[in-house]
């Protein structure tokens, strides 16, 4: 009986592993977003992720649609925090389902920033 039951419990263990490796390394989409960058933050009680929020500005004078991000790679922070306040492009990938916000707040991940202007 206790041998089934640790059988149980680490198939899973096993189980939760791999689903949570699954949603980490494959994307769901990817894609690219312009607009300004006017927050970007380390956020978190016991994980701390770099967390953003996006204006995406159509034409001037309409309101901006926010786009929230969270962000993994620190270079990609220091490329965000050097050109904060100037128009940019975001590759993203969005990753559904993770199973904590330990891996960050939104499932909309960037993996690289470029200034426009």
């Amino acid at each position: 009986m206790v041998r089934v039951l640790i059988v149980i419990v680490v198939l899973l263990i096993a189980v939760l592993a791999g689903f949570t490796w699954v949603t980490l390394h494959w994307a769901y989409s990817e894609g690219e977003r312009a607009g300004y960058v006017q927050k970007l933050s380390l956020k978190g009680w016991m994980c701390k992720t770099w967390e953003g929020e996006m204006a995406m500005v159509t034409m001037p004078g309409t309101v901006s649609e926010k786009f929230t991000f969270t962000v993994r790679d620190p270079a990609v922070v220091t490329k965000l925090n050097a050109n904060m306040g100037k128009r940019m492009d975001l590759h993203y990938e969005q990753h559904r389902f993770l199973p904590s916000s330990c891996f960050g707040e939104t499932e909309y991940f960037v993996t690289d920033a470029h200034a426009t202007e």
